[in-house]
């Protein structure tokens, strides 16, 4: 099997066995660069209530004082744009592609039915959390309390 990564083709090291019981594997809540951010606001002082099901996107983080949600997006299954965790598999491009396809839709949709709602928005992008979690959490809890902030994407690219 083959993957693509920056343009460069790569042979899978697996078979499509283990890799489908790997990929099943993937947890959608308390992922480490969730717990990340989890841990920094509450060291700060931040109170939160996680994975509300009642509002659209079942938001990662919510601050209802501050009426704000916090998703906290894997590059790879949320398609984080110029990032090379986003990197298409090239092993069946087409079935990953409408799967990321649904997925970006899914989270435009929840993101406006939230705005509409008057919910204020942080995404905050695995890659900034690998690459830099001191300065990508600071910059979480500051948007927090601008009330000026509607939506943000951290990091910036």
């Amino acid at each position: 099997m083959i993957a693509v990564m920056r343009g460069i083709s790569m042979i899978d090291i697996v078979d499509r066995e283990t890799r489908s019981r790997m990929m099943s594997g993937i947890r959608s809540h308390d992922t480490r660069p969730e717990m990340i951010v989890r841990r920094a606001l509450h060291a700060a002082g931040f109170r939160y209530r996680l994975h509300v099901r009642d509002l659209p996107g079942t938001p990662d983080i919510v601050l209802p004082r501050y009426h704000v949600v916090i998703f906290v997006h894997g590059c790879f299954w949320h398609r984080h744009q110029k990032c090379p965790l986003a990197a298409i598999p090239a092993t069946r491009p087409d079935f990953w592609q409408k799967k990321f396809d649904r997925n970006i839709e899914r989270d435009r949709h929840a993101c406006l039915q939230l705005l509409h709602s008057g919910w204020r928005i942080i995404t905050v992008w695995e890659c900034g959390l690998r690459n830099n979690p001191e300065e990508t959490t600071e910059a979480v809890m500051q948007n927090i309390k601008d009330t000026e902030c509607v939506h943000i994407e951290l990091p910036f690219l």
